[in-house]
C-alpha cells in the first residue's frame, strides 16, 4: 500500500483521524501470516475503508510490524524486507513490513512493493519523521524498527517478540553485548561516541541501557502512545529511550550482532554533526544538569568566596593574597549562578506544562505548592530591604565623613549583593508566575494526588 503524509499534517492528529491514501491508488501489501491450519502465506489488499481510515484485516489482526525507515536503499532494502518476511513465516507470526520511504529516487520503493512490503511515502526529511510516519501507519501491536541498509539481521525479530511476550514493553538490542563485526563501525564511535553518549543518558536520566543508540529495536504500540515523541532527526533515537525511562516501561537488552552496511554509497549519518544533536537533544531534557545544579554551585562558591573575604584579605602563600577584587568575582558568581538557577526554574516548569519531564512530577508540584508568587516576592523583598538597608548604611558613613575615601568597599560589595540578588528573585517569581499561567500550571494552584 502506498501512503502519502504531508509534512505540514501533525501525526498525533493523523493518528487520531486518518491516514490519506496517496492520490487515490491501492496496491497489494503482502500479509505474512501462518493460520493455525495450514501454516501458508497469504497476501491480502489493504484498502482503505470509506473514510480512508487503516484498519486491520488479518485474521486476528497483526501482531508484529516492522518498521524501516528508508533514502536510497536500493541495494539493500530488498534483503531487509526478505529477511522480516521470512522471519514471519519461521516463527509463525501474523506480521506487516512497513517502508517509511523519505523520498528515494534510486528504485527503492518499486523493490519494497515488489517483495510486499507497505510503502509510507514521508514528505518531510528526517530519520525521525520517517520513523514516527511509518510507525503511525503500522497496525501491529508490537513493532520492531531498524534500518534500511541490511546493518541490523531483521531475522532476530522473533528474539524481540519474545521479549515482548515475557512482557517488557521496550526491547532493545545491543551490539557491544553482542558483535561487532570487522568494518560494521568506525572505532571512534564504537570507542567514543556510543559509549560516551550511553553513559550521559544513564547520568541524567538513569535509563539503564547499555547500548541507547542502537537502531534496531522493538516497542509496543501502548507506550509507544504514550512517548509523544517529536524529534524529526536522529536525536529520535535519545527521545525514545528517554522517554520510555520517564514512562516507567518495562525495558530490556538482548545482544545483536552489527554486520557491515550494504548501502553502496556514503552514510547518511554525519558523526560530529549528529552526535552533537544527541547531546544537545540530552542536555535540553535535562534542566537539572543543564541549569539547576551549575546554578547551584556558582552561587556555593560565590557566597563561599563573599563570606571568606567578609572580614579582610586573605593569605594562600607568603605572595598570594586574596582581597577585594576576588571577593568581587565572589559576588558576580553569586548572581550569575542565581540567574542561571532561575533558569532552571523556568524549564522545569517548562517542561513539566509541556510534558518533557514525566519523572519527578509529584515532587515539583509539591515544590511549587509552597513555592507561591507570595512567597518569592516575600524571600526577594525582604532579601532587598537587607541589602539596601546595609547600602543606606554605608552611605551614610561615607556622607558622615565628608565624601572622603571609601573605606568600606566589602561591605558595599557585601549588602549589594543581597540587594541585588533580591531583585532577581522578585523578577524571576513574576516570570515564573507568569509562564505558569501560560502553561496552564499556575504555581501555587496544585492539587496533589
Amino acid at each position: 500500500m502506498d501512503w502519502t503524509i504531508s509534512e505540514s499534517q501533525g501525526l498525533s492528529e493523523l493518528r487520531l483521524q486518518e491516514l490519506r491514501h496517496d492520490n487515490g491508488r491501492r496496491r497489494k501489501c503482502k500479509l505474512e501470516k501462518t493460520s493455525m491450519g495450514d501454516g501458508e502465506v497469504g497476501a491480502e489488499q489493504l484498502t482503505p475503508a470509506d473514510g480512508g481510515r487503516a484498519t486491520s484485516y488479518a485474521p486476528g489482526g497483526v501482531e508484529v510490524s516492522v518498521v524501516i525507515p528508508c533514502l536510497n536503499e536500493a541495494n539493500s532494502i530488498g534483503i531487509c524486507v526478505s529477511k522480516a518476511m521470512a522471519a514471519f513465516r519461521t516463527a509463525g507470526l501474523r506480521g506487516e513490513v512497513i517502508v517509511a520511504d523519505n523520498g528515494s529516487t534510486d528504485g527503492s520503493i518499486e523493490i519494497a512493493e515488489k517483495l510486499g512490503a507497505c510503502v509510507v511515502r514521508v514528505e518531510a526529511r528526517g530519520y525521525g519523521s520517517a520513523l514516527r510516519s511509518g510507525i503511525a501507519a503500522a497496525r501491529g501491536a508490537f513493532i520492531v524498527m531498524g534500518d534500511a541498509d541490511d546493518s541490523y539481521d531483521f531475522s532476530e525479530v522473533p528474539r524481540f517478540v519474545e521479549k515482548w511476550r515475557q512482557g517488557h514493553d521496550v526491547v532493545m538490542g545491543n551490539r557491544f553485548r553482542g558483535e561487532i563485526k570487522p568494518g560494521a563501525m568506525p572505532w571512534h564511535h564504537k570507542y567514543v561516541g556510543n559509549p560516551a553518549l550511553s553513559s550521559l543518558l544513564n547520568l541524567f536520566f538513569n535509563t539503564g541501557i547499555g547500548d541507547s543508540h542502537c537502531g534496531l529495536r522493538g516497542f509496543t504500540r501502548a507506550v509507544y502512545d504514550r512517548m509523544d515523541l517529536r524529534s524529526t532527526g536522529m536525536e529520535f533515537a535519545s527521545e525514545f529511550v528517554i522517554k520510555s525511562a520517564q514512562l516507567g516501561a518495562k525495558m530490556a537488552e538482548i545482544p545483536i550482532t552489527l554486520w557491515p552496511d550494504k548501502r553502496g554509497r556514503p552514510p547518511h549519518l554525519r558523526s560530529f554533526r549528529d552526535g552533537w544533536r544527541h547531546l544537545r537533544f540530552m542536555l535540553l531534557y535535562a534542566p537539572n544538569w543543564l541549569f539547576v545544579l551549575p546554578g547551584a554551585a556558582f552561587m556555593l562558591l560565590g557566597l563561599t568566596l563573599v563570606f571568606w573575604l567578609l572580614p579582610g584579605p586573605r593569605a594562600l602563600t607568603s605572595r598570594i593574597i586574596l582581597d577585594v577584587h576576588t571577593m568581587i568575582f565572589g559576588v558576580i558568581f553569586t548572581l550569575l549562578g542565581a540567574q542561571i538557577f532561575s533558569i532552571g526554574a523556568f524549564a522545569k516548569v517548562f517542561s513539566y506544562a509541556e510534558r518533557f519531564d514525566r519523572s519527578g512530577t509529584v515532587s515539583l508540584k509539591r515544590i511549587f505548592k509552597r513555592a507561591t508568587l507570595e512567597s518569592g516576592l516575600l524571600v526577594g523583598g525582604a532579601l532587598f530591604l537587607a541589602g539596601f538597608a546595609g547600602c543606606a548604611w554605608v552611605t551614610w558613613q561615607w556622607v558622615a565623613s565628608g565624601f572622603g575615601p571609601l573605606a568600606q568597599v566589602r561591605q558595599v560589595l557585601f549588602w549589594a549583593m543581597w540587594l541585588f540578588l533580591g531583585l532577581q528573585i522578585i523578577f524571576a517569581s513574576f516570570f515564573l508566575s507568569m509562564l505558569g499561567i501560560s502553561r496552564g500550571t499556575y504555581i501555587g494552584d496544585y492539587d496533589l494526588k
